[in-house]
């Protein structure tokens, strides 16, 4: 080979090398986002929120948020005080829907007939039929509880009281998010906060199916320490839990910074550790795709007050928006995230953030 023929080569190569290289950096460059300030609009009837414990989005990219009246304090709900103390507030039933502007479609919830509302909310879910799923953290909310759109009671799972530990089939144990399968109707439940497992249940009867703990194995109720990436166990709480197009299970375990891949029936796939320096509350508050394709993963880290965009495949971080702080766009305790289609992103607070709100996707 001449010298012309070996320039033209190795320019060749490099041409080549140069545009595979843009194709992968460009395909692994993560969404960007922005905060719209003015979602949601102002609550009407002088309602105020408590601490939103959860998000979600429907088919129809309304968005539903839970929050805690409890968690209203007396300054925050004057209005209502006897003698009043101010004008402002009331505090809003606990389950809202928005359109995606920001305005207030209805709102309902609390204790009535024939169910046990949880004493503190946590986490709301809307399956693909459309019901509405809610659940409780308090120290006696071992249930989950299901609802038309409408509020109209359907199903509970679980009862207050005394739980019955991390391999009892009939109750839960502080539950913190839920997912139902489309495919089989099964609902998988982040269980939870007292409990160490991954619970699954008939969505429509309420009856026992499986359940698992870290690595696939039989949960344990011992008291281990948290912050420990490679324990054999879910620390407390087991926050999320989020069913893949794949049909991979992934889990969030918070309290032991990483997260872990299951098949549906339980079987261990593989983990990804993510910010393992972080204590505190722990870093893998919630998680979900951020896409259609689910290339992406957005996991909400309450601690660090951020979230993070990586790569679902392999963990990698390709970015992050927010920080602690209590202007738009900043967070105090991120608890929750929800994704419409149009790839908006929204989020929750809870502690002394109590608020949500709305991030556009921007590229």
């Amino acid at each position: 080979m001449n010298a012309i023929a070996r320039s033209l080569l190795l320019a060749i190569c490099i041409v080549v090398s140069t545009s595979v290289f843009a194709q992968n950096s460009s395909s692994n460059k993560a969404p960007q986002y922005k905060v719209d300030p003015y979602w949601p609009k102002p609550l009407p009837n002088n309602w105020i929120l408590g601490q939103v414990s959860g998000v979600a989005t429907d088919k129809n990219d309304h968005v539903w948020i839970i929050h805690r009246p409890m968690t209203i304090t007396d300054d925050e709900k004057g209005a209502t005080l006897n003698p009043r103390r101010s004008k402002c507030c009331i505090p809003a039933p606990p389950v809202l829907e928005f359109d995606k502007k920001g305005n207030l479609l209805q709102a309902w919830g609390g204790p009535g007939n024939g169910y046990d509302w949880p004493k503190n909310e946590h986490g709301i879910y809307i399956d693909p039929n459309g019901y509405v799923w809610i659940g409780g953290n308090a120290a006696t909310d071992h249930m989950i509880l299901k609802f038309t759109q409408e509020g109209k009671f359907l199903l509970q799972i679980g009862s207050p009281g005394e739980s019955q530990g991390s391999n009892s089939t009939v109750q839960l144990g502080r539950p913190a998010h839920m997912n139902v399968d489309p495919l089989t109707n099964e609902i998988y439940v982040a269980d939870g906060y007292l409990n160490k497992r991954i619970a699954v249940f008939d969505s429509n009867t309420g009856a026992y199916k499986r359940h698992w703990g870290a690595y696939g194995n039989p949960p344990s109720d011992e008291k281990a320490a948290n912050f420990n990436p490679s324990s054999p166990h879910f620390a407390n709480p087991v926050h999320c839990v989020r069913l893949m197009k794949d049909n991979t299970v992934f889990v969030c375990d918070r309290a032991n910074n990483r997260i872990q891949v299951f098949e549906k029936s339980g079987k261990f796939i593989r983990e990804m550790s993510y910010e393992t320096d972080t204590k505190g509350s722990g870093s893998v508050w919630d998680l979900i795709p951020s896409d259609p394709s689910q290339k992406y993963l957005l996991i909400a880290d309450g601690t660090n007050n951020e979230v993070t965009v990586m790569l679902r495949e392999n963990g990698q971080k390709l970015g992050s928006f927010g920080r602690s702080g209590r202007n738009a766009g900043e967070f105090h305790w991120v608890h929750n995230i929800a994704v419409d289609s149009d790839g908006s992103v929204y989020t929750t607070e809870v502690d002394t953030g109590k608020r949500a709100q709305k991030f556009i996707k921007t590229k």
